[in-house]
């Protein structure tokens, strides 16, 4: 897919954040949207940045872990748009605690967002973007669907779960000469309200010797890359139809440190955490 002008693009996540830069730098390049989040407030005040665009905006409040509620979308787009070319699977949840301190809810939580969100996108869609000729599926893992990290197992888990279902759906398209194709994105920190939207368990704070607000912000200063800058990369990897798309100057580090240390990148990430939680506690 070398342009997106006149092309139909569904979003999930496109309230705010990398969902809502990618709608734009879309629009400006003449792609009709189909738009959807679980916030009407966020949906609303995206729409409201794309007035200025000849482009048709349709939006649907969405709850990417119903299944139902996700195909019955994806139909929509197509009797909306007429057809559909693109699916960005970008919704997603965080979720920070130790194996041992969360409940089996949690992980049933973010799964159902993370990942079988992403798995209802990509079936769903599929047989429309088949039908269009000229089809791509987007789904959005990140630099911890790479590598993992203390007290993110829920993320780690549902992350690299989004990476093996892309990759896998890459080669099936590749082995059945599909006019649809596939990329997977892996951000690095990228400065949207993710973490503030998290569930974070009591044994963060016990690990990282600091309450769960003092956390947050720690998390987010390592957030270096705006979400207009990571709609701008992802376009780019789409039209060149890379496989993988790494996002952020962090997620190379991350790429390049599993690579060289497939095993003893563990041990390193877990000494710096380990560093961090006791320079919060010397200085609480």
């Amino acid at each position: 897919m070398k342009n997106f002008n006149n092309k139909v693009a569904a979003i999930t996540g496109a309230g705010s954040g990398i969902g809502r830069a990618l709608a734009i730098n879309l629009a400006q390049q003449g792609c009709h949207l189909a738009l959807s989040d679980v916030s009407e407030a966020g949906l609303a005040e995206t729409v409201s940045l794309l007035s200025q665009y000849s482009v048709t905006v349709t939006t649907t409040k969405l709850d990417v872990s119903d299944k139902d509620a996700f195909y019955a979308w994806a139909d929509q787009v197509v009797a909306d748009h007429g057809r559909v070319n693109m699916i960005f699977n970008n919704a997603g949840v965080a979720l920070s605690g130790t194996v041992a301190a969360l409940d089996i809810s949690d992980y049933e939580w973010i799964m159902n967002i993370n990942f079988y969100g992403v798995l209802y996108g990509t079936k769903a869609f599929l047989p429309h973007l088949e039908r269009s000729g000229e089809g791509h599926v987007i789904n959005i893992s990140s630099i911890f669907g790479l590598a993992s990290q203390p007290l993110m197992s829920g993320y780690n888990a549902s992350k690299f779960a989004v990476r093996g279902l892309t990759e896998s759906l890459r080669q099936d398209l590749e082995s059945t000469q599909s006019v649809v194709s596939s990329t997977c994105v892996h951000p690095g920190g990228i400065k949207t309200n993710i973490a503030k939207q998290s569930r974070m368990s009591a044994s963060t704070s016990e690990v990282m010797g600091s309450d769960n607000d003092k956390t947050i912000k720690d998390f987010e200063r390592t957030f270096i890359t705006t979400p207009d800058k990571a709609a701008k990369t992802i376009l780019n990897g789409v039209k060149k139809n890379k496989r993988r798309v790494l996002i952020g100057p962090d997620a190379y580090v991350f790429d390049a440190m599993v690579r060289l240390f497939p095993a003893g990148y563990q041990w390193i990430i877990t000494k710096v955490v380990k560093l961090q939680g006791k320079l919060n506690k010397k200085s609480a």
